[in-house]
């Protein structure tokens, strides 16, 4: 990172984008995981689409996963770790709740739950990673440079 105001600018708007939407996904990885429990998050969110032609055994395995998904990917974004890694897996995340929701509502308002975490994520991603310098990431490059 440069010493400019945008500079500056540009490495403060990544980190709020980051640790909000970290929060948001490891908040709801944390409920998902602890207190409702993988295979309760399977049985409450994703069985009640057993009567579509997804097979039984990818719901489980979905509504089992996605949960340390959110949890690990959640973590990764607020540490400023694995960045890229964590908004791919998250945006993967992103793009089967939604596949879910309109499969079983064609006209879900997705706007409410999947649009406010997709426009973070796509912030977060279209940037240049040398713009993130307050996160382990941006640490570790500055390390290798410096050498």
């Amino acid at each position: 990172m440069t010493d400019s105001p945008n500079a500056a600018g540009r490495a403060w708007a990544l980190f709020f984008a980051r640790e909000v939407l970290g929060l948001i996904f490891f908040m709801a990885g944390v409920y998902k995981v602890f207190d409702l429990g993988p295979l309760g998050h399977a049985r409450k969110y994703f069985l009640p689409y057993a009567d579509t032609f997804l097979p039984l055994w990818s719901l489980w395995a979905t509504g089992v996963v996605v949960p340390f998904v959110e949890l690990i990917g959640g973590a990764l974004l607020m540490l400023g770790w694995r960045i890229r890694e964590a908004l791919v897996a998250l945006g993967c995340v992103l793009v089967l709740v939604t596949f879910g929701h309109l499969l079983k509502e064609p006209l879900y308002p997705f706007h409410e739950h999947v649009i406010p975490r997709l426009a973070l994520l796509l912030f977060v991603l279209v940037f240049p990673r040398d713009d993130d310098a307050f996160s382990v990431d941006g640490l570790l490059r500055w390390r290798r440079r410096s050498r």
